[in-house]
């Protein structure tokens, strides 16, 4: 490793700093769930914890240089990784989310959606899902509390998730 080093240039040297440093940051603009997951060391995820905290435009720049060498003793590829999973994640879940949001609204403006729904997912319990449509439809034209309205998205999301069928 330490023969590697002394082969780089001083600007390729600077650059993979730069590099491990930016890395850093985007540990510590996770969220605490999702650093949780992530396997650090003890020391850099205090730092990391601590870098949260900081106000001082000052501290901040020294702490997250701190942060960048920290990061020169840890697997950067196992970070990178991780991160790329968490990204997938959160790609994955927005998708469920907005297709959710799609049926929900196609299911309670037409009849005829509801058996499209039927035929590309499976559902258990088709009495309650007619069900929670009209209690939904009668709450939005009413516009009364949209408690059926919620229900429907979960139960909606719950049959997109437990059919195994890929988001596009």
């Amino acid at each position: 490793m330490q023969d590697l080093e002394l082969s780089l240039s001083k600007t390729k040297r600077k650059e993979q700093m730069a590099d491990l440093q930016k890395l850093g940051l985007q540990l510590v603009n996770l969220s605490e769930e999702k650093l949780q997951k992530i396997e650090l060391p003890p020391v850099l995820f205090d730092a990391i914890t601590l870098a949260k905290k900081l106000t001082a435009n000052g501290a901040i720049r020294r702490h997250n240089q701190y942060i960048g060498r920290l990061m020169r003793e840890v697997d950067a590829d196992y970070i990178r990784s991780e991160l790329a999973k968490s990204e997938a994640d959160s790609v994955y879940t927005a998708k469920l989310l907005h297709s959710c949001e799609k049926w929900r609204e196609r299911l309670l403006d037409n009849d005829g959606e509801l058996n499209l729904f039927i035929n590309e997912y499976v559902v258990d319990d088709i009495s309650e899902l007619k069900s929670l449509i009209r209690s939904a439809r009668r709450e939005k034209l009413l516009q009364a509390q949209i408690k059926n309205y919620r229900k429907l998205f979960k139960l909606i999301r719950d049959i997109i998730e437990h059919s195994g069928i890929e988001m596009e």
